[in-house]
């Protein structure tokens, strides 16, 4: 190692001896012992030993800066280092919080919070300390993979666990029970995600598998859930969300955007279609007294949006709901280009949903709304586009297609 003992052997204070600090780590991670180190570098053993553990500060006295600011390294690992442990030492024994151990080592609060709890040295009377050797043994210990469950290794918890299960409790029942029944005894609380590992992991052999039937799925192997991204698509056409919709569609300037629902009857069993002009807030309700299936109402709204003038047929926002499987169908038909909203974003058809809760006057929830006809949907939408509205000026939405028909 290239390294020159210094000439000046006086004293120069911790931040003057940052080189040789760096030297002395360097030795230590190669193997060398604390007094050779401390040798080599030119220093005394005791404060070889100090960078070491860390300095002992005295109580009262607050935290001092860092003798060196940590830059977290590119490409971080998610887990502690040694000399990052070191580093947690020589700042707790200066008495800096965790929050800024955490902000000078570029680690998450909570990452140094646990540290310290999991891997401290507890000693008499309370006290502890955190040697971050020690540490870094605990930490090394506890990482080797496969781990033999904690229901495998307590006979006494696994026959409790196998005892509700055959009673038909649910995992999170079990947990709750452990707590109650053995308050003091931590070796036999579980979370209910561990009893779920041991009834659906296979080759662990914690809990029989003919448990796994007891539990009220019936399911005796995980169900996944796929992540957004590996999700089959909704449709068999290829949907165009609402993100690439035309600017011109959200100022409401330009007449002739269109967003769409169905308000559904009683037990799903039927339905009407509502379509509401932005610009104008403008109704047409869709007969569909067959039902809601992909076909009937792709056809229901071609035979309504036909009877449009050409310059109010630009655009069709819609959610996800599956009768919109035939919506090339529907643009190929009617040259109407139909955009779909965000899973669960109802209010990025803002004007539909609130003229279908206006609709619901007319239709209650939980009736049959097939009986409905088709002059009976006509008489309710021009009742409804006969009301002032508010955010029209008081105008109602006949009248302001109609201004914007003679115009």
């Amino acid at each position: 190692m290239d390294f020159k003992v210094r000439e000046i052997r006086t004293a120069q204070g911790p931040k003057k001896l940052l080189r040789e600090r760096e030297t002395y780590f360097q030795l230590m991670q190669q193997g060398f012992s604390n007094n050779q180190a401390c040798r080599i570098v030119g220093i005394n053993d005791k404060t070889g030993r100090r960078w070491r553990n860390g300095r002992i500060a005295d109580r009262k006295q607050k935290a001092a800066p860092p003798v060196r600011p940590v830059v977290p390294p590119s490409g971080q690992s998610r887990y502690l280092r040694t000399d990052e442990r070191i580093y947690i030492a020589d700042r707790l024994r200066e008495k800096a919080s965790v929050r800024q151990i955490a902000a000078e080592l570029g680690r998450s609060p909570s990452t140094v919070s646990r540290e310290i709890r999991r891997n401290r040295t507890d000693g008499s009377r309370g006290l502890w300390h955190y040697r971050p050797y020690a540490a870094q043994a605990r930490a090394d210990a506890r990482r080797p993979r496969p781990k033999l469950g904690k229901i495998r290794n307590n006979p006494e918890l696994r026959t409790f666990v196998q005892g509700r299960l055959d009673l038909r409790w649910s995992p999170e029942q079990i947990c709750q029970a452990l707590r109650a029944q053995f308050p003091d005894r931590p070796e036999m609380h579980v979370v209910h995600e561990t009893v779920y590992q041991a009834l659906y992991v296979q080759g662990r052999g914690e809990l029989r598998r003919e448990l796994a039937t007891a539990l009220r799925t019936g399911r005796v192997r995980r169900k996944p859930r796929r992540l957004a991204q590996q999700r089959r698509p909704r449709f068999r056409d290829p949907m165009v969300m609402i993100s690439e919709r035309p600017s011109e569609v959200e100022d409401r300037a330009v007449p002739g955007h269109w967003e769409g629902d169905l308000i559904i009857g009683k037990d799903g069993a039927s339905a009407i279609g509502t379509l509401v002009e932005r610009s104008t807030r403008y109704v047409l309700l869709v007969h569909l007294p067959a039902g809601r299936g992909t076909e009937l109402v792709r056809d229901a709204l071609v035979e309504t949006v036909q009877t449009l003038p050409t310059h109010l047929k630009r655009s069709l926002t819609w959610d996800q709901g599956a009768e919109m499987g035939r919506h090339r169908e529907f643009t190929v038909a009617t040259d109407i280009p139909v955009y779909f909203c965000d899973p669960a974003s109802p209010w990025q058809r803002g004007s539909n949903e609130n003229t279908n809760g206006l609709l619901r006057q007319y239709f209650p929830k939980g009736t049959d709304l097939s009986i409905h006809t088709r002059e009976h949907l006509t008489a309710v939408a021009a009742e409804l586009n006969g009301r002032p509205r508010k955010t029209l000026g008081w105008e109602t939405p006949a009248e302001r297609l109609h201004n914007l028909l003679v115009a």
